[in-house]
């Protein structure tokens, strides 16, 4: 039996930014433990010039293939030189357009990037990115009837990670800390428009990230009460009772992703889907 490898190229091959593919080629990859992926990335390959050269340095390092390519004539090219040199690739947009093609009744279009056209959702986007900004740890409360989302939690929940990749998907989220023993703006009390969120985290999980920003942090810098656990499990009972006390939602982000927080969040509220 072939002894598993620790390690194989990955080469992604996409005629516009790649997201797609990084995104599918790491949910499969992670599915096989021991095995790291060293991608290869080739955005904006539109040319049989650039593909060439693309498939010159795939020879040179050889693995698994990934492509997304609206161009048939690049494509079949893809799938004829990876057959040579006996390498496995993968469209991984083709089956999903034929699958379209047939229920739809309709050929696609194939035009390259057309899922980044700068139409209505993309400066809703931008918008919302704008206002998130504006509106991180606290910022100008004042606006807090204007978001979509606001986010709370104690320091190191993932609030602005978390906010920004929220704001990437079109909503207006601010995000606020809360202090132990400091009430929230009245601000937020009184809006009505946005949901609003709590994040908690177990206590170790927030030590443990407290630690590593206090080793990268200047010279001198105390500190001793930012990560007691003790003063820690305080700060998470006070969010708790705050949100209870509204009737504002938890989520636990101890072994959450900001992607998986992200989604528990748009869970809440089905328009964002």
């Amino acid at each position: 039996m072939e002894q598993t490898k620790n390690y194989f190229h990955l080469h992604l091959i996409s005629d516009s930014t790649g997201e797609t593919l990084m995104a599918a080629g790491r949910a499969a990859a992670a599915q096989f433990q021991g095995a790291q992926a060293l991608e290869h990335v080739y955005p904006l390959i539109r040319t049989r010039k650039q593909l060439f050269a693309v498939l010159d340095a795939i020879d040179g390092a050889p693995g698994i293939v990934l492509y997304t390519i609206v161009d048939t004539e690049l494509a079949s090219i893809i799938e004829l030189k990876c057959r040579d040199m006996g390498l496995p690739s993968v469209s991984v947009l083709e089956p999903v357009i034929n699958v379209f093609q047939s229920y739809l009744g309709a050929p696609s279009r194939r035009r390259v990037g057309a899922q980044h056209d700068m139409g209505e959702e993309y400066f809703k986007r931008i918008d919302a990115l704008n206002f998130t900004l504006d509106h991180d740890d606290g910022q100008l409360p004042a606006d807090f009837n204007e978001a979509d989302l606001v986010i709370l939690g104690i320091s190191r929940t993932s609030k602005t990670p978390t906010s920004i990749y929220l704001a990437n998907r079109g909503i207006k989220t601010a995000n606020i800390p809360i202090v132990h023993g400091v009430p929230l703006p009245q601000d937020l009390i009184k809006a009505t428009r946005p949901v609003v969120v709590g994040l908690i985290a177990s206590v170790d999980r927030i030590a443990q990230v407290r630690q590593n920003r206090i080793l990268g942090a200047t010279t001198g810098y105390q500190g001793e009460h930012y990560t007691d656990r003790s003063l820690i499990s305080e700060e998470l009972k006070y969010a708790r009772s705050l949100c209870e006390r509204h009737g504002w939602p938890v989520i636990d982000v101890t072994r959450r992703s900001i992607e998986e927080t992200a989604a528990a969040i748009l869970a809440l509220r089905p328009k964002w889907r």
